[in-house]
């Protein structure tokens, strides 16, 4: 058996700490010295990142933010109108450093709203949601049950990446919450697909884990909506990654969302 290659075991430690993004433009050869004369300002321009805040703009407080994020919410009458005010929203200190806003894709006429967690690196490397290896495998899981992104409209909980893929803190859920209410309201799908434990816990108000909610249906109370919106809590497709024998679950989840649907029409 061969010794483990120390490059690739730094290497695996970088993406666990978060540092998975290059922030120059040229790769630097450590091994070389470089020259002790002062570096001339401006010589490389910095990456360009669309919506990312300065990190000299001071934080917002928990409670300003959320009241913040409700009064642009409420004041969106559109889906248009709400992915602007999500743009212009400076409440959530994920902006700072994340690279784009990711708000939803897919279908926003369409009967199924899946709402994940956060963005990942590929997905705030993009600007949408689920097109790393989880969202592949979600689209083959929607395939199987005859559904694609032209059915489907998808998002998240959060609109910016946590670093290093860490789990979202309650600050930066409250602050994105009132946007994620009016999201839905504003979609109005017939069924909502909570993919993961920070989604369905989220919008359930429940703190058991999603080992004991998946698969389960849910009246889910919407501000703005008349009725409930039926609503699956499921595992997330990064989960099943991690843990492949959980599949044989998720197709019954699958099969049980292919049967509402039929119900409704």
């Amino acid at each position: 058996m061969a010794p483990p290659n120390p490059l690739a075991i730094l290497l695996d430690w970088y993406v666990a700490v978060g540092a998975d993004e290059a922030i120059d433009l040229e790769p630097h050869d450590c091994t070389v010295a470089r020259s002790s004369e002062p570096r001339t300002v401006g010589t490389v321009a910095p990456s360009p990142r669309p919506t990312a805040v300065p990190l000299s703009t001071p934080l917002v407080a928990p409670a300003t933010a959320v009241a913040s994020a409700r009064e642009l919410a409420d004041g969106a009458q559109t889906l248009a109108e709400l992915e602007a005010a999500v743009r212009s929203f400076e409440g959530c200190h994920l902006k700072r450093t994340a690279t784009n806003t990711v708000f939803a894709d897919g279908n926003p006429a369409a009967a199924v709203m899946i709402v994940g967690e956060a963005p990942g690196a590929d997905e705030d490397r993009i600007g949408r949601p689920f097109v790393g290896r989880a969202g592949q495998l979600l689209d083959r899981m929607l395939a199987a049950v005859g559904l694609d992104r032209t059915s489907a409209y998808i998002t998240n909980v959060l609109f910016w990446r946590p670093p290093g893929n860490r789990k979202p803190t309650p600050e930066e859920i409250a602050a994105c919450l009132p946007f994620l209410w009016r999201h839905i309201a504003l979609a109005h799908p017939k069924v909502v697909v909570m993919a993961g434990g920070t989604s369905a816990s989220t919008l359930l108000g429940r703190s058991e884990g999603i080992m004991r909610l998946r698969g389960r249906w849910f009246d889910l109370p919407v501000p703005g909506l008349a009725a409930p919106v039926p609503a699956l809590a499921a595992f997330h497709p990064s989960f099943l990654l991690r843990t492949p024998a959980r599949k044989a679950d998720a197709w019954a989840d699958l099969l049980s969302l292919q049967a509402r649907l039929k119900t409704i029409g």
